[in-house]
């Protein structure tokens, strides 16, 4: 059934991929009337992770921001079909990164980096920076339960030369990579819940006492890996830029989970200054921490 699935859909994802920008966009606000209006998929989610993290706004601007967001998602989420067929130079043009200085100066110095990222504008096209670096890229990413769309999956966001390794299989890709002296860049998105078996550390994230992923800062300091966090924004529809900030040089200079916090502070000073870009279909909030 699954395989059933992958070949009737592949041929439509396909279709979509090679749409002209122009029709492309058109589908896509379709699709946005579809999902919002008739579906309303996770409406009530979004709704309340907005009012929850946003009281400071009326109902109005709250709602002005859920449309906005919902028409951004559905640009996104079409934008990881569209990798399928973009050309490097279109791709070039459309995704662009503002300092990649800082990132050669940790390759000339030999030192490997975590590259954390968060759920905000297009955190897929992120895979492209791999070509602009001197490091083996190596994305963490959660495996599809249909192994054909994982594959499918594995294809696109490898299309950039990134490896990609499933969550449980990046402590042994990072302890390898040291013993054999391969330079590497790990990217991981830790801005989302953990899971309740996992919880070392809690803050407030957008006002709410929250448990939050450690993973990244034990990794690096386990590993002596610079953490970088990678900010990218929505400059138009279809097109984005990235700019690098610099968390920690040296990991094991910090006290446990300040650099954790330094990130999230990060995530959050972005989501303040455009909402609509950040995914409120999670349930971020979902084990609220009362103190």
């Amino acid at each position: 059934m699954q395989f059933i699935v992958y070949i009737l859909a592949y041929p439509l994802l396909w279709l979509i991929s090679i749409l002209p920008f122009r029709l492309f966009y058109l589908l896509s606000d379709c699709i946005y009337f579809l999902i919002y209006y008739v579906v309303g998929y996770r409406r009530k989610v979004v709704k309340a992770n907005l009012a929850l993290t946003l009281p400071h706004l009326s109902d109005e601007e709250r709602k002005k921001i859920e449309k906005k967001f919902y028409q951004h998602m559905c640009d996104m989420f079409l934008e990881m079909i569209k990798t399928m067929s973009i050309s490097a130079d279109e791709m070039e043009k459309r995704f662009k990164v503002t300092n990649l200085d800082l990132v050669h100066e940790y390759a000339e110095r030999g030192k490997s980096v975590i590259l954390v990222a968060s759920h905000y504008a297009s955190y897929e096209w992120l895979l492209t920076i791999n070509r602009k670096i001197a490091f083996q890229g190596v994305a963490v990413y959660k495996k599809v339960a249909n192994p054909y769309f994982d594959k499918l999956v594995r294809k696109i966001r490898s299309k950039y030369d990134t490896e990609l390794v499933e969550t449980k299989k990046a402590i042994p890709t990072m302890a390898q990579n040291q013993r054999d002296g391969i330079l590497s860049m790990y990217g991981l998105a830790s801005d989302q819940s953990p899971k309740l078996d996992r919880i070392f550390h809690s803050m407030k994230f957008m006002g709410i006492e929250v448990p939050v992923h450690t993973g990244a800062e034990m990794l690096a300091k386990k590993y002596d890996l610079s953490v970088v966090f990678v900010k990218v924004n929505k400059i138009a529809r279809g097109y984005y830029e990235a700019t690098f900030v610099s968390l920690a040089d040296n990991p094991n200079d910090y006290e446990n989970f300040e650099i954790t916090e330094k990130y999230l502070k990060e995530v959050e000073k972005q989501i303040y200054e455009a909402p609509e870009y950040y995914l409120w279909t999670h349930k971020r909030w979902k084990h609220r921490i009362e103190k």
